[in-house]
C-alpha cells in the first residue's frame, strides 16, 4: 500500500491510549501494542544530575501541612517537588476518583522528585528525575521566584505528554525554572496512565457517587487543579489567574479540561500543544460511550481470571502494567461517563458548553513526517491520486486541489503532510476554530518550524536516514518552551536559543496575562477571521505571524469527518 492518503494506516489502528506514533527520542516510530512489547522490560532512564548545594527555599503552608524545598542553581527560584495533592490511590482506592491528600505534622521535605506513575518503558526521548514507579504517585511540583511571598503572578499547571501511557512531572524537559524566571510560577503534576488511568467496568460503575468509570487520570488534573486553587497563593501565585496547558497527550488534556464541569471555572487561561479531543475519523482518537467502554472492561478483566473488580484490584500493580502491555485486544481509553465528560467534547464545544477562556495553541510543522519517511514504498502520483479516490470518491478532486501530487516530489510532499494532519494537526485546528466560533475568546495559534537539534551523523531508521530529516517532528518543541535545551548535549546554534527564548517569554506572556505580546517581541495577532487567521510561524531569526495557509486543508477534512467517524465508531 503507497504512503499517500493511507500513510496514518497504523495511526488508525493505535488507539488515543498511545497516541498513535510518537516520536522518542532516537526518532524511531512504533505503535502502542509494539512499543509496550519492545520497550516494557528496559531499565527506565534516569537524568544526570546537576551537582549543586542544596538550600533551603523556605518553609510553605499549605491545606495540608508545612513543606520546605531548595532554590535553584542561580538562587532566584524556589522549588518544591513531592508534594501530595490526593490520597494514594492505591489498595481499594485504585480506579476510584481522586481522594483529599492526608494532613501532616512537621515540615514536608519537597527536595526530590516522587515516584511517577505506574507505567513501561516507552518513549526513548523520556528521561526522568525520580527514582520509581508506583501506584502511590499523585504528585506535583511547583518552581516560584523566590521574591514572590506575598504577590500574585500568573499560574501555570502543566500536563505532561506520554500517550496517556507514559511520562512524568519530574522529566527534565519540563523544568519549570526558566519559565519562572520570568515572573510566573509553574506547576508540573502527575496522573495515572494506561490500564490504572482508564479503565471502565459495571462493578467501577456501581460503586461510584457518580455513576461512571474510566476516567481517572484526567480526574486526578482536575484534583490537581482544585490543589492550586486551594494553596497556590501560599506560594505567589493567583488563584484567579491560572493557565492549564500541556503538550500531545497534555494538549488533549488541556482540552478535556475545557470541557468538563469538574475544571470549568476554576481556571482563566488554556494552552495546548499538539493535540486535542476531536476527530477527523482518521485520527486515533476514541471516546466510547461508558456502556462500550465497561464492556470492553469487563471481557478483559475474565481474560485475567478476575471474577470481580475485588479480583482485580488484587492483582499487583507491576503484575497488572506488565499483563496489559503484553496483550493486543484491550487498549484502555477515556470514555463518554456522563461525570467528567457529560457528552463528547465535540458536542460540548459545538453547543458553546466549554470554558470561554483565551486559548493559545498550535503544532510542530512536521509532527509526524517519518511515517513516510520510514515507509519504503513512497507515494506516486497515480498512487496517491488511487488512494484518494478509494477514501473520498468524487470529492478526491477537492482533496488532490489540497493536497497536489502532480510529480514525485509533490507527492511525497503531500504525503508528509497528511500523516501529520491525519495525526494530530486537524484535532488541535479544530479545537483552536472551535473556541473562535462558540468559545468567544481570544485565541493565538503557532505553527512550530525549529528543527531540533540531533548528534552529528546520527541517523534514524532501517534506512539510515539523517536524523535532521525527520525536521519539527512532535514534542520537538518542549525544551524550547522551557528553556532547558541544554539538559541535552547537542549541537544547539544561536538560533535555537533565540527561538526558545522567544517561546519561553510568549508563554509566560500569556500566562501572565493571557496574551502573549510584550515590548520588543514580534507582533502575535490573535487568530480570527477579521484578520485572516493569523498564524504565528516560529523559526530560526524569522519568526513572524501571516495568514493562515492551508486553512483550506482542515475545512475539507471537517466537511468529510462525518462519515468517517460513523465509520470508525462502527468498529
Amino acid at each position: 500500500m503507497s504512503n499517500a492518503v493511507s500513510s496514518c494506516n497504523v495511526a488508525r489502528r493505535a488507539t488515543l491510549t498511545a497516541l498513535a506514533l510518537i516520536v522518542v527520542g532516537s526518532i524511531s516510530v512504533l505503535t502502542a501494542p509494539t512499543v509496550a512489547r519492545a520497550q516494557g522490560g528496559q531499565e527506565d532512564v534516569q537524568a544526570p544530575v546537576k551537582q549543586f548545594p542544596k538550600v533551603a527555599a523556605g518553609e510553605v503552608t499549605t491545606a495540608n501541612g508545612v513543606v520546605n524545598g531548595t532554590l535553584g542553581e542561580d538562587g532566584t527560584i524556589r522549588i518544591y517537588r513531592g508534594i501530595p495533592f490526593a490520597a494514594p490511590p492505591v489498595g481499594d482506592l485504585r480506579w476510584r476518583e481522586p481522594q483529599p491528600a492526608a494532613n501532616w505534622t512537621g515540615v514536608r521535605d519537597g527536595s526530590e522528585f516522587a515516584s511517577r506513575c505506574m507505567q513501561t518503558r516507552v518513549y526513548a526521548d523520556m528521561v526522568f528525575r525520580s527514582k520509581d514507579n508506583s501506584e502511590d504517585c499523585l504528585y506535583l511540583n511547583v518552581w516560584t521566584p523566590k521574591n514572590a511571598t506575598g504577590k500574585k503572578l500568573g499560574v501555570m499547571l502543566w500536563y505532561f505528554g506520554g500517550g496517556f501511557v507514559s511520562g512524568s512531572s519530574d522529566e527534565f524537559r519540563y523544568d519549570g525554572e526558566a519559565l519562572a524566571k520570568k515572573g510566573v510560577v509553574i506547576v508540573t503534576c502527575n496522573y495515572r496512565l494506561g490500564i490504572f488511568g482508564m479503565y471502565a467496568h459495571p462493578e467501577l460503575t456501581k460503586e461510584s457517587a457518580h455513576h461512571a468509570s474510566g476516567n481517572y487520570g484526567l480526574m486526578d488534573q482536575s484534583a490537581a487543579l482544585d490543589w492550586v486553587v486551594k494553596n497556590i497563593a501560599a506560594f505567589g501565585g493567583d488563584p484567579q489567574n491560572i493557565t492549564i496547558g500541556g503538550e500531545s497527550a497534555g494538549s488533549f488534556s488541556v482540552s478535556a479540561q475545557m470541557a468538563s464541569p469538574l475544571s470549568i471555572g476554576k481556571f482563566q487561561k488554556a494552552l495546548g500543544e499538539s493535540g486535542a479531543f476531536f476527530s477527523n475519523g482518521s485520527s486515533p482518537i476514541r471516546t466510547p460511550p461508558l456502556a462500550q467502554a465497561e464492556a470492553a472492561g469487563a471481557k478483559y478483566a475474565a481474560s485475567l481470571g478476575a471474577n470481580s473488580i475485588a479480583d482485580m484490584r488484587a492483582i499487583p500493580a507491576q503484575k497488572l502494567l506488565e499483563e496489559t502491555a503484553a496483550q493486543h485486544d484491550f487498549h484502555p481509553s477515556h470514555d463518554i461517563d456522563g461525570y467528567f465528560f457529560p457528552a463528547s467534547p465535540t458536542d460540548i464545544f459545538a453547543a458553546g458548553k466549554q470554558a470561554h477562556v483565551p486559548l493559545l495553541a498550535g503544532w510542530n510543522r512536521d509532527e509526524v513526517k517519518m511515517i513516510v519517511l520510514f515507509n519504503p514504498k513512497k507515494p506516486t502520483p497515480q498512487s496517491f491520486a488511487d488512494d484518494a479516490k478509494a477514501k473520498y470518491g468524487n470529492a478526491s478532486v477537492e482533496f488532490l486541489k489540497l493536497y497536489p501530487a502532480s510529480t514525485d516530489a509533490e507527492a511525497l510532499q503531500s504525503a508528509y503532510a497528511l500523516a501529520s494532519d491525519n495525526f494530530i494537526i486537524f484535532s488541535t485546528w479544530k479545537w483552536i476554530n472551535q473556541q473562535v466560533e462558540t468559545g468567544k475568546s481570544p485565541v493565538y495559534h503557532y505553527i512550530f518550524e525549529e528543527v531540533p537539534a540531533t548528534k552529528p551523523g546520527s541517523t534514524v531508521g532501517p534506512s539510515k536516514i539523517p536524523a535532521s530529516e525527520v525536521g519539527a517532528r512532535h514534542a520537538g518543541e518542549i525544551e524550547y518552551v522551557f528553556g532547558t535545551l541544554t539538559w541535552e548535549a547537542l549541537p544547539w546554534t544561536p538560533a535555537d536559543f533565540k527561538v526558545s527564548d522567544l517561546m519561553v517569554t510568549y508563554w509566560a506572556n500569556f500566562i501572565a496575562k493571557g496574551d502573549p505580546n510584550g515590548a520588543g517581541l514580534p507582533k502575535w495577532p490573535r487568530y480570527d477571521a477579521a484578520d485572516k487567521w493569523q498564524t504565528m510561524h516560529l523559526v530560526d531569526d524569522s519568526s513572524a505571524a501571516a495568514p493562515e495557509a492551508n486553512r483550506g486543508r482542515y475545512i475539507f477534512m471537517d466537511q468529510q469527518a462525518p462519515k468517517f467517524i460513523q465509520a470508525q465508531q462502527g468498529k
